[in-house]
């Protein structure tokens, strides 16, 4: 048992440097946005997609939700925190319509995270049906979120190009969902594996999409085309 608890701490230590690396992948598109003084063409939805992911998982981890869930806890905490950041940034530069739809759409997820904190303790009395309701709701979350890798995948099929498909965004969000499958799997938990099997499955296609058109691809006038890569790379962010 204290072989496969360290066994599971250590996957989860690993899950957690990966798992950051991702969380750092917009830094690029928020320097670019912080030169320009302006968002430019940069839309701020994935970010507000990965607090309310980020807010679930956190709730997730707790230990009144799921007992010996703190790696959970660390690395969506400090994913919340870090897109939080860049949804300030965001709102520092954005039109005011922007910044209207940002604000809307906080509140909007702080009022869903009340009712969803409330109902969860106030009429829900064991860890086994907590953590049942926030794991269907986080994995909901989770397969929402594979919408936008999934448009990226059908662009690379379509243009027969991967050029809006960083490399070593794809081999990350890979790891990432292997290494998560394997902590999920060591002291089961289904809402951690599913979600993650998924997200594994979604950075094997890539890697595959990767190799069979990196050949097909123009590389000529990369410079240009960096904005396009850096938003189409906000998208394999928040899962535990």
């Amino acid at each position: 048992m204290t072989d496969a608890h360290t066994a599971r701490t250590i996957v989860g230590i690993i899950g957690n440097v990966i798992s950051f690396g991702l969380f750092c992948s917009p830094v690029p598109t928020m320097i670019k946005i912080w030169k320009m003084k302006s968002v430019s063409e940069f839309k701020p939805d994935p970010y507000i997609a990965t607090v309310l992911n980020c807010m679930m998982w956190s709730f997730y981890g707790l230990p009144f939700v799921q007992p010996d869930s703190l790696l959970v806890i660390t690395i969506n905490g400090t994913g919340l925190f870090m897109e939080l950041v860049y949804v300030t940034i965001f709102f520092i530069f954005a039109t005011s319509a922007v910044r209207r739809k940002i604000t809307i759409a906080m509140v909007i997820e702080l009022i869903f995270m009340s009712v969803v904190i409330f109902c969860t303790l106030y009429f829900l009395h064991t860890t086994k049906q907590r953590s049942m309701l926030i794991g269907i709701m986080c994995i909901v979350f989770n397969v929402i979120m594979y919408a936008s890798p999934l448009t990226v995948m059908k662009l690379v099929i379509k243009t027969k190009s991967v050029k809006y498909m960083p490399f070593f965004l794809s081999l990350a969000s890979f790891m990432n969902g292997v290494v998560w499958v394997i902590y999920a799997c060591l002291k089961f938990d289904p809402y951690i594996l599913i979600p993650n099997g998924l997200g594994s499955l979604s950075g094997l296609v890539q890697l595959i999409l990767y190799a069979t058109y990196y050949k097909t691809t123009n590389w000529n006038d990369e410079d240009e085309d960096k904005e396009k890569r850096f938003s189409n790379a906000e998208i394999e962010l928040g899962r535990a």
